[in-house]
């Protein structure tokens, strides 16, 4: 019994927010009540029709989708790399280094590309591509790691040595055996780097330029001007981020009924 009110007063906790500012998101009026007062969809048309947000939604899947594919291109080999690694100690020095951005605050990595880019010898401060290349650093160990796990479940170094005594080329090995083995990891692991960026605030907020700020960073304005709209503005971040991190709790659970 009480670790079920244990239980219940957590979820009471996590939700209640949540629930507020989607009643706040609908709610005509809301000024020193619990609970807004009237209903109306006026919010959301008003987020649709803003500028600023719309193209900051743009800039965020712009964003989020060349963030999950430079992952890719870079996770997948580089996880093959270490995991094949002759040494134990190689292995391990390499992901103790992919690890670090995790263990960094974002404040430190923001810093230091603000310093190194905003030089007169490399004047990129503001740009698209740096953005997007600040979020592959933030959320590039979550899917090599991702990866590296699955590698060593799978016993994918096994497979390769019997594929590999029957004739079978390295490519061949990559490409029939490596790559089909980790496409449940892969994709599950992109949808968290997806969630993940969406819902980056910090690094984003100092990197971006004005023209190319992401939702979250704009986010940030709307908390100035109408109760209402600034609900309304955050149950969309909140949606996409939802949307993402479940679709990648399914797809993990698919990959482990399917083995």
């Amino acid at each position: 019994m009480t670790l079920r009110l244990v239980a219940g007063a957590y979820l009471v906790y996590l939700l209640a927010p949540i629930l507020l500012l989607v009643i706040g998101s609908f709610g005509a009026r809301w000024t020193n009540t619990l609970l807004p007062t009237g209903f109306t969809t006026g919010w959301y048309e008003q987020l649709a029709a803003d500028p600023s947000f719309t193209r900051a939604f743009t800039t965020s899947l712009i964003v989020v989708g060349a963030t999950c594919l430079l992952n890719a291109l870079i996770c997948v080999p580089l996880a093959y790399v270490i995991h094949n690694a002759a040494r134990a100690g190689v292995r391990s020095a390499a992901r103790l280094i992919s690890l670090m951005p995790i263990a960094a605050p974002e404040l430190v990595l923001a810093f230091g590309i603000i310093l190194v880019f905003s030089s007169d010898a490399l004047p990129f401060l503001g740009a698209t591509w740096l953005l997007v290349m600040a979020h592959v650093v933030l959320t590039l160990p979550y899917l090599l790691n991702t990866l590296l796990a699955d590698m060593t479940t799978l016993g994918l170094g096994e497979h390769e040595r019997v594929a590999a005594t029957l004739g079978a080329s390295f490519w061949q090995r990559f490409f029939h055996i490596v790559l089909p083995g980790l496409r449940h990891s892969l994709l599950s692991g992109l949808i968290i780097v997806a969630a993940i960026s969406i819902g980056e605030f910090q690094l984003s907020n100092l990197v971006s330029g004005f023209l190319n700020r992401t939702y979250p960073v704009v986010l940030l304005q709307a908390f100035y001007g109408a109760t209402g709209f600034a609900c309304a503005a955050t149950v969309v971040l909140l949606a996409l981020a939802t949307l993402a991190a479940g679709s990648g709790a399914l797809t993990a659970r698919g990959a482990r009924a399917r083995r």
